[in-house]
């Protein structure tokens, strides 16, 4: 038996590509500019140009937009770095978090993503995607680093990624300093260094 798939997970393509992108875009500004509660549906609809029926049918519920739009953003980020070294792999990891976290839009609607999932179970099951594709993307440069020999075997690469923008994002939720180079290449040092003491052994 087929299920149906939840609403906000297809990859549609022609017109309904077009109207996805609006919708999203237009979520986005919304949620960067005034939070979750400002994913008003038809206010989104009326805001994208798009029929509110289109919107209803095909996301539903304001979580489902959310969802969506994580979806979304998974989808376009950048892929993983292959220097050959765990060091500026991991370093260009954490300094891609800064540049996000720091740009004056994708850092709010982070925020508000954030505060969505506290409150909002279907956000927060997609944030938790969000960042499994996300640690998954980037968790070779660890694998990478293991066959290599810079760490030792039994290494968990997603820990290991993970420990590199934990301190990152505890300082924009929590300490609300601002985020710099600098801050990004202690974060990628201290998860080597980590990683190279053999920390996350046997944790995967």
């Amino acid at each position: 038996m087929t299920s149906t798939p939840a609403p906000g997970t297809t990859r549609p393509g022609g017109r309904t590509a077009r109207v996805r992108e609006a919708v999203l875009r237009v979520a986005g500004d919304a949620l960067a500019e005034d939070g979750f509660d400002a994913l008003d549906l038809a206010e989104i609809a009326r805001r994208a140009g798009v029929g509110k029926t289109t919107v209803y049918r095909r996301w539903n519920t304001p979580g489902a937009l959310a969802a969506d739009l994580l979806a979304d953003m998974a989808e376009q980020s950048l892929p993983r770095s292959d220097t050959g070294s765990l060091h500026k792999d991991l370093t260009e990891n954490a300094r891609l978090v800064v540049k996000t976290l720091t740009d004056e839009r994708q850092g709010r609607l982070f925020k508000a993503l954030i505060a969505a999932s506290l409150c909002n179970a279907q956000a927060a099951e997609a944030l938790h995607r969000f960042y499994e594709v996300r640690i998954g993307e980037w968790a070779g440069c660890v694998t990478d680093a293991v066959t290599r020999g810079e760490i030792p075997a039994g290494t968990d690469p997603r820990a290991v990624v993970a420990a590199v923008s934990a301190p990152l994002y505890y300082a924009l939720l929590n300490t609300g300093a601002a985020l710099n180079a600098d801050d990004a290449d202690r974060a990628a040092a201290a998860a080597v260094a980590g990683a190279r003491a053999g920390v996350w052994v046997g944790e995967g």
